[in-house]
């Protein structure tokens, strides 16, 4: 009896030390309330003839996924502490070149499809590869220049667009926000490979170590012979990169890229990802991980906003308030007293037993 009561608190301390611990906790607690208001919240139906999956949870992943992309690569340049405000901004670019290039060839063809891909992409890069040059060679903080970033990329992206909302028609560009896999929306399939193969870069090599090294010492990280120089510049590359298949799902989705709309207020869901996923902002160690689950944690807040019918004006407040919530049972005061309740009650009942 006593190994089981041991084990069950050994694996309640390995939880609680998980900061994202939290983050999973309130996305059960939402699922839960809106169960309440349907107890067929969660149902899944299948389409009897093309077999896909449809229902709430289906649309949570599919909203989730431009989310968990600009926060996975946001997650990156915090742990070396930067920060990426114009990840926004690359989603509306990306979304103007895939799209203006599309309307312009207007043959709807797989070929066209996969070269505005392979140019939103790489414009995507470039903007990054601006990032990173100015941070990590210039000298300029990261803040400022991804601030400069932000209103630059926005201002592009109305220069490519002519300042027009612009449309086209390409089924297979369509397919890729809208299509399903197995039952499963293609983009929330295609996200959660790209997580995977990004968190094998990082986690089955030296690359994760030397970015949390950058982050937590840059000094000793230079004596160690670590040059941040071309890591800098790689994960802001891979921020944008990753920022610009965001804007490809957000704009395949309706087929338009609106400049005005498109990313916007994105890096703001990043940082909340990143922050809820349990990765500091002062940099140093990060969690994929906690980012991935802070990003469903976000699309289930904002579905659960619309499922509850709560007015516009107050969905920024009750947004704040949930978050705030999450961030103070992450902080370090909190589990300290987590742990301190849990030594008081667990010291009478050893004094129980001995007796």
């Amino acid at each position: 009896m006593s190994n089981t009561t041991s084990g069950a608190s050994s694996f309640v301390k390995t939880s609680i030390k998980q900061p994202y611990i939290w983050a999973i906790a309130a996305l059960v607690l939402l699922l839960i309330i809106n169960l309440i208001k349907d107890p067929t919240y969660l149902g899944i139906s299948v389409n009897a003839v093309t077999g896909d999956l449809s229902g709430n949870l289906i649309d949570i992943l599919r909203a989730s996924a431009p989310i968990m992309m600009i926060a996975v690569g946001m997650t990156l340049v915090i742990a070396t502490r930067g920060i990426d405000l114009s990840v926004g901004s690359v989603m509306a670019v990306s979304g103007a070149v895939s799209m203006e290039f599309m309307h312009d060839a207007g043959d709807g063809s797989l070929g066209s499809a996969l070269m505005a891909i392979a140019l939103a992409l790489g414009i995507s890069a470039f903007l990054g590869l601006i990032n990173g040059v100015l941070v990590s060679i210039v000298g300029l903080q990261p803040f400022i220049t991804t601030l400069i970033m932000m209103l630059a990329g926005r201002g592009l992206a109305k220069v490519i667009t002519s300042g027009q909302n612009t449309s086209a028609s390409n089924e297979f560009f369509r397919w890729i926000a809208n299509g399903t896999v197995l039952g499963f929306p293609v983009v929330f399939v295609i996200g959660a490979v790209i997580v995977a193969l990004v968190a094998l870069l990082v986690r089955r090599s030296a690359l994760g170590l030397m970015i949390e090294s950058i982050g937590i010492n840059p000094k000793a990280a230079r004596m160690a012979g670590i040059r941040p120089v071309g890591l800098l510049i790689f994960v802001y590359i891979l921020s944008a990169v990753l920022a610009g298949v965001a804007g490809i799902f957000s704009t395949a989705s309706v087929m338009t890229v609106e400049v005005a709309k498109t990313g916007f207020s994105s890096e703001m869901d990043a940082i909340l990802a990143v922050v809820i996923g349990g990765t500091s902002l002062a940099g140093g160690k990060f969690s994929l991980t906690g980012s991935v689950i802070g990003a469903l944690l976000i699309a289930t807040l904002d579905k659960t906003i619309v499922f509850l019918a709560i007015p516009s004006s107050a969905t920024p407040a009750f947004k704040a308030i949930v978050i705030v919530a999450i961030c103070l049972l992450q902080s370090q005061r909190v589990r300290a007293l987590f742990s301190q309740r849990r030594a008081r009650t667990s010291t009478p009942r050893k004094e129980a037993v001995s007796a």
